[in-house]
Parts: C-alpha cells; sequence; structure tokens
C-alpha cells in the first residue's frame, strides 16, 4: 500500500501519501511487533500488574514504539530471546508509543528501553547489555543467577516497604514499620483508625520517592516505639493503586498526607529527613494528646511500668500530710501536673510519694539531705538521676529539665545500680493527716508500793 501511492504524481498523491502512512502507522500500531503465535507476551495496562507485577517470575520487559527503527531491528532478536528463555524467564513487551502511561510509569525516555523486573518488581534495573539474542540472554541468566542468590540468603526481595496489610498477622516481625497501604485496607487501617496517619503516596520509577523511601523508612521505627503505635507511617503505590491516588487528588510524587479520623486528609508541608518526619509526627501525637498521668508509687510494679517505658522518669517525694495538709499537698501536685502538661512531648513519667513510704527509694536517690518537698529525674536505661537543687516551684523544675534536656547538671549512679525495693502503700485518700489517737490510762486503781516507785522523794 505505501508502495502504491509513491508511484502517483506529486500533485496527486500528495494527500493519499500522507493517508497511506497514517493508515500504515495505525496498522503498525494496532498489530504491534509481536503475535499470539511469538514467545514474547503482549503487555499492557489491563495485565501489566497481573502479569508481571504479582509473578514469582523474572521478566525482561521491552518499551518499544512502532515507529523506532532501533526497536524494528530489535524485534528478531527479541523473539529468539523469548524462545530461548521460555519456562526459565518471562519476555514481554509494550507498545510504549500506544501505553504512554506505562512507559512513563516506568521512567521510559527513549527507545528501545529494557527492563528486568526481579525480585522487586517494584523496581526494576535497566538492561545494560548488548542487543542481540545472545546478549539478552546472557543478561537474563545472570539476573536469574543473582535473583536464586539473593533468596538462598534469605533476602526474598519484595516491596521495600514492610507487607503489613490487613489480611496480614501483626507487624512484630516485619522488617520495618512501614505499613503497606492498597485499595482493599485503605480504609479499614486508616480511614476507620482512630490513631493519625502519615501516608505517602509514591511511584516505584520516581527518584524522589527513592530517596525518600530510607528516611520514611526509618523514621516509621522511631516514630512507632515513641508513640507506642499511635501514629502510623504507611505507603501506597500510586502507581498500582490509582483509585487511592485519585481519590485524593495526588498529582505529583511522593505526595504525603496526614489523616486523622473524622477530619479532611491534610498535605504534609514538612521536611523530607527521617528528623523531620519523626519531629512532625512527634507534634502530631503530642497536639492531641491527653497530659501523662502523675502517680503515687503505690508498690513495686506502679513504679517499674511507669519508669522502663519513659526515657526520662520524674520522681517527687513531698512532705508528709501532717506538715502540709490536704491543701499544701495539692498545691505541690497542681505544680507538678503543670510541668508534666509542659512537657507532655517529651514523653516522661512523672511518680510521686510521701516522705517516708519508701525510704529504701529515698536512700538509693539521696534524698532526705537537702528536705522536703525533693525531686529526682532518672533515665532508666543509664540508672542514672540527677537531684533538684532549686525551688520546688514551676520556674525551679523547668530550669532544672531544661538544664538536664541540653546536658548540663550533675548526675549520679542509682544505689546498686539497680531500683529498691518498694513497699506497698495504701492510695492518699485526699483528706487532711490525722494524728494517732492516743488512749487514756486510769491509774486510779492501780497499787504502787514505795519499793515499785523506786523510793520516794522528799523535798
Amino acid at each position: 500500500m505505501c508502495v502504491y501511492w509513491k508511484r502517483m504524481r506529486p500533485e496527486v498523491a500528495m494527500g493519499p501519501i500522507l493517508l497511506g502512512v497514517l493508515v500504515c502507522s495505525l496498522v503498525l500500531a494496532v498489530q504491534g511487533f509481536y503475535s499470539a503465535s511469538d514467545d514474547v507476551v503482549e503487555l499492557n495496562p489491563s495485565n501489566f500488574q497481573r502479569e508481571v507485577i504479582q509473578s514469582d517470575s523474572l521478566w525482561l520487559v521491552e518499551f518499544y514504539a512502532p515507529w523506532c527503527g532501533h526497536c524494528q531491528s530489535l524485534t528478531a532478536d527479541w523473539k529468539k530471546t523469548a524462545t530461548a528463555l521460555k519456562g526459565i524467564v518471562k519476555v514481554g513487551a509494550v507498545d510504549a508509543d500506544q501505553h504512554k502511561s506505562l512507559g512513563g510509569q516506568y521512567g521510559v525516555r527513549g527507545f528501545p528501553t529494557i527492563k528486568i523486573f526481579g525480585a522487586n518488581k517494584n523496581k526494576p534495573d535497566d538492561f545494560q547489555g548488548g542487543r542481540t539474542s545472545q546478549a539478552i540472554v546472557d543478561g537474563a541468566l545472570n539476573a536469574v543467577r543473582a535473583l536464586v542468590k539473593d533468596r538462598l540468603s534469605g533476602r526474598s526481595g519484595g516491596s521495600d516497604y514492610s507487607k503489613q496489610s490487613g489480611g496480614g498477622g501483626g507487624g512484630g516481625g516485619s522488617k520495618d514499620a512501614v505499613v503497606e497501604l492498597t485499595d482493599d485496607n485503605f480504609d479499614k487501617m486508616v480511614l476507620d483508625s482512630g490513631d493519625v496517619w502519615l501516608v505517602e503516596f509514591f511511584a516505584p520509577w520516581c527518584g524522589h520517592c527513592k530517596n525518600l523511601e530510607p528516611e520514611w523508612a526509618a523514621a516509621a521505627s522511631t516514630v512507632k516505639d515513641q508513640t507506642k503505635g499511635k501514629i502510623h507511617l504507611g505507603a501506597v503505590d500510586a502507581t498500582v493503586h490509582q483509585g487511592l491516588a485519585s481519590r485524593y487528588g495526588i498529582r505529583g510524587f511522593p505526595s504525603i498526607k496526614i489523616f486523622r479520623k473524622g477530619e479532611a486528609p491534610q498535605d504534609y508541608q514538612g521536611g523530607r529527613t527521617r528528623s523531620d518526619i519523626v519531629a512532625a509526627a512527634m507534634d502530631l501525637f503530642t497536639d492531641n494528646a491527653p497530659p501523662p498521668e502523675l502517680l503515687e508509687i503505690l508498690n513495686g510494679d506502679v513504679l517499674k511500668n511507669t519508669c522502663e517505658d519513659s526515657p526520662l522518669c520524674v520522681i517527687s517525694v513531698l512532705p508528709h500530710i501532717l506538715d502540709t495538709g490536704a491543701a499544701g499537698r495539692n498545691g505541690y501536685l497542681e505544680v507538678l501536673m503543670k510541668m508534666a502538661e509542659k512537657n507532655k512531648k517529651m514523653m516522661w513519667g512523672w511518680l510521686w510519694t510521701e516522705a517516708g513510704a519508701q525510704m529504701d527509694l529515698e536512700t538509693s536517690l539521696g534524698i532526705g539531705g537537702f528536705g522536703y518537698p525533693a525531686m529526682a529525674a532518672i533515665n532508666t536505661r543509664k540508672m542514672k538521676f540527677a537531684l533538684l537543687r532549686g525551688s520546688f516551684s514551676e520556674t525551679g523544675i523547668n530550669d532544672f529539665l531544661r538544664d538536664l534536656s541540653v546536658g548540663r547538671g550533675s548526675t549520679a549512679t542509682i544505689g546498686g545500680g539497680a531500683f529498691p525495693k518498694i513497699s506497698k502503700v495504701d492510695a492518699w485518700d485526699g483528706k487532711d493527716g490525722e494524728l494517732p489517737v492516743e488512749e487514756d490510762y486510769d491509774l486510779s486503781d492501780v497499787d504502787l508500793d514505795d519499793d515499785e516507785l523506786g523510793g520516794r522523794i522528799e523535798l
């Protein structure tokens, strides 16, 4: 057909020639380079996810354009490659001129482009070898050997973000704390959750996404520990779960959204380093978090559970109730609760006891020589403590804790290197203290002789 139009006189054939070229292009675009009789699998957006991404096989995929001369030259060798690797490596081809979105998804900028989809299907490798069937087969077999070696060493590949989707078990044994979110589990895990979520929408071919990945994973682990699992970091492959990306108006990668129950998602505007992400997550956590509890030390479990779960444990020893009364004690407790609220972002533990109730604890912390009330701040990981030397007031306590946070102030090791035995005591009832009632003795009926009295004393 193309030759026929070329034989027409130029002034007559100009229109038909253009039409002929268009028809030829359309025929090539529809038919592509490969047919069902070839061992090359024709791939498109409808079957790519099922055939390639969800497959355990290693895939070689050619991205071509029908009008590309180099692609046309590669066709015969690509067919030979597919036949030679049949049953060993899957070989496919994508008409990236017709399916531009699929080519763009994997960063295809020229033709032909060959990608190796190995252990991590979301991050294919570029094939850099020669374009003969022998060179391509050699490259494929090298990729197979590398894949087998990884599997033998226990590296199974897959998504770089841990797969903690709704159908699986808990994430305790996962490689990292990033939750992989999908069209199927997103609503249940994020929208129906009472927790706060930071969700990254990424594309596997996106360079900025690849740079963010280790930062996001490291931050997720830290945030999970510091917020006791109340703040989650998730990730959505927006090229696979396009419904989610469309629902939240994702236009570029990576995009990060903040999700709170009952509120519209917000765009994350912070930095992209792990420290930036952790700081933002902790701000989200503390904004709505209640202040830490101020607990009386009633037994060893109260001390152990509070201090071991906190980076710093602040213990106050208040004067005996007979010395202050309920009003005086409540005044001290109010100061402590204000300081706990002010420093809630620090995730410290706050405890108090009455003077004399836990003498072993007072002795191990060196409390007593400075009078009451007294305060000690304890790093339970190092079993080190520091004592408040200033006034037991908002200003004095604030200065004390601020100096500790910047590494100022003297510290000492807890006596014995461990917490002492804690006595079990009753909780304060909130009332004034009462002196013990003295029993009256009636001595009128007691007959004492002079000897029992030790003799009389006469003046």
